[in-house]
């Protein structure tokens, strides 16, 4: 007992006063470039005065949107053409669109720009009142860099909780054949089909736990453009099918994608209090579903087992 306290409690006070180095650099370098942001943010602000509203939307809905194309773009041509191949080696699920559907894609893609360009875009526009009404996300003071930590610590947990339980419920039979089966008309998920899904669905589990976030901390829209970007970003590296090097591993959802009834949420945390987790623990999928800190992929270092011949 002794000696786990100790490791434990070492490994807390590393983590700690790690932290607070790193949080303390990345204040040092905000704090330097401050006044850089600041100028640049109140010129944003006089050349669209009196029309913030255009601000607003060129930030929650433009920006996002052009990270988020530009992420894929790189990931589309590997899907299409499987090269260049020290990329298509770490895929998930071998000999799965290598090279993808042209006609799937096509017709995923058509969903895609319909979602984030009619359905996202509409719900920005009944959202921005109560943006407005919660704190003015054009006004004139950018957020400081702890207040920005808070906020993304807030936002993540909010995320976690809506799009677990609102996932789960599209996957009971009155839900799942009317709204989630076109997610999962991809078993084997790439970047883009992240966004591909019936209009009802993307509302409610994709649009609705992302935006709570920021109308309840009344957020700037400089860390609502922060945060949409690195939701888009994740969510497409949650569905890419490869399992890249230094980049978050997205075998948690990719079997997700392959089982259907296992591991619903985002960080999976609600799955393991609800052992919606519990066959995928026992795969090699969740031993390889670590961050890769190498450029060995995972399936060669930590193969599946042999199929039993029958």
């Amino acid at each position: 007992m002794r000696r786990t306290a100790f490791i434990l409690g070492s490994g807390l006070l590393m983590f700690v006063a790690f932290w607070n180095s790193v949080t303390w650099h990345l204040q040092k370098f905000w704090g330097a470039s401050g006044h850089f942001w600041q100028a640049q943010w109140e010129k944003l602000l006089s050349t669209f005065a009196e029309k913030e509203w255009i601000l607003f939307y060129l930030g929650v809905a433009l920006i996002p949107s052009i990270l988020f194309w530009s992420f894929n773009a790189l990931l589309l041509v590997v899907d299409t053409t499987g090269k260049p191949h020290f990329i298509s080696r770490y895929r998930i699920q071998d000999g799965k669109n290598d090279p993808v559907d042209p006609t799937k894609l096509r017709q995923a893609l058509r969903t895609v720009i319909f979602n984030q360009y009619v359905v996202s875009f509409l719900m920005l526009v009944v959202f921005y009142p109560i943006f407005k009404w919660r704190g003015d996300p054009c006004r004139p003071e950018l957020p400081t860099f702890h207040w920005f930590l808070l906020e993304l610590s807030v936002f993540t947990l909010i995320e976690e909780v809506l799009f677990y339980y609102s996932h789960r419920l599209l996957h009971h039979s009155i839900f799942y054949k009317r709204f989630h089966k076109k997610h999962h008309e991809w078993t084997a998920p790439i970047g883009v089909v992240s966004l591909y899904a019936h209009p009802v669905e993307h509302v409610v589990s994709n649009m609705i736990p992302v935006t709570l976030g920021p109308m309840v901390m009344g957020s700037h829209l400089s860390s609502i453009t922060m945060w949409f970007s690195l939701a888009l970003i994740v969510t497409t590296i949650s569905h890419c099918g490869y399992h890249l090097p230094f980049l978050p591993s997205p075998e948690f959802h990719d079997y997700h994608h392959l089982k259907f009834n296992q591991c619903y949420g985002v960080l999976g945390v609600l799955d393991h209090l609800h052992g919606t987790d519990t066959t995928f623990k026992q795969t090699k999928a969740y031993e390889r579903h670590v961050l890769l800190l190498s450029l060995t992929p995972l399936s060669e270092s930590i193969p599946d087992p042999p199929k039993k011949i029958e």
